[in-house]
């Protein structure tokens, strides 16, 4: 279950993305958790009940809604590390985001509304992985692992 199109993400944002967002200053009282690392066809971020549309670049804050169109894919990178790509029609929202390694404040929680979505851990889920959970309409996924890919129908 692992299609070329994740398997492109994953290789093109490990080889550029390593600790890109080590010291990321907040924006309009915002942090930023991450950021788009790649992003093809119509590909979006719901935040505030608005669509923006999503571009290599930009910053992603605490409960963003990444979503692909059918004909869309689209690579992420957090803060930890963490690597995750979705496959077209995809819609994943980001419900919990702590690192603070130093403080020991670590967790992820994302949901997984629907379509495909590959994750590839990063400090959270090497460091606590019974902090990083994943959602989806029938079951919770804890990490005890490096990396999986899930689907979720409609």
């Amino acid at each position: 279950m692992n299609p070329s199109w994740m398997r492109a993400l994953f290789i093109g944002s490990v080889i550029t993305g390593s600790t890109l967002f080590a010291a990321l200053p907040s924006v309009a009282g915002e942090e930023t958790i991450g950021s788009v690392k790649n992003a093809a066809g119509k590909t979006f971020v719901v935040r505030g009940g608005g669509e923006i549309p999503a571009a290599a670049g930009f910053k992603l804050h605490l409960g963003d809604t990444l979503e692909t169109g059918p004909d869309g894919r689209l690579g992420v990178i957090l803060r930890d590390d963490s690597l995750i790509s979705l496959g077209p029609s995809s819609r994943v929202a980001i419900e919990k985001f702590l690192f603070s390694p130093a403080e020991g404040k670590l967790g992820l929680t994302t949901r997984i509304l629907r379509g495909t979505m590959a994750y590839l851990s990063g400090l959270i889920g090497r460091l606590a992985p019974e902090s990083a959970t994943f959602v989806t309409p029938v079951a919770t996924i804890g990490v005890r692992g490096t990396r999986f890919a899930i689907k979720v129908p409609e």
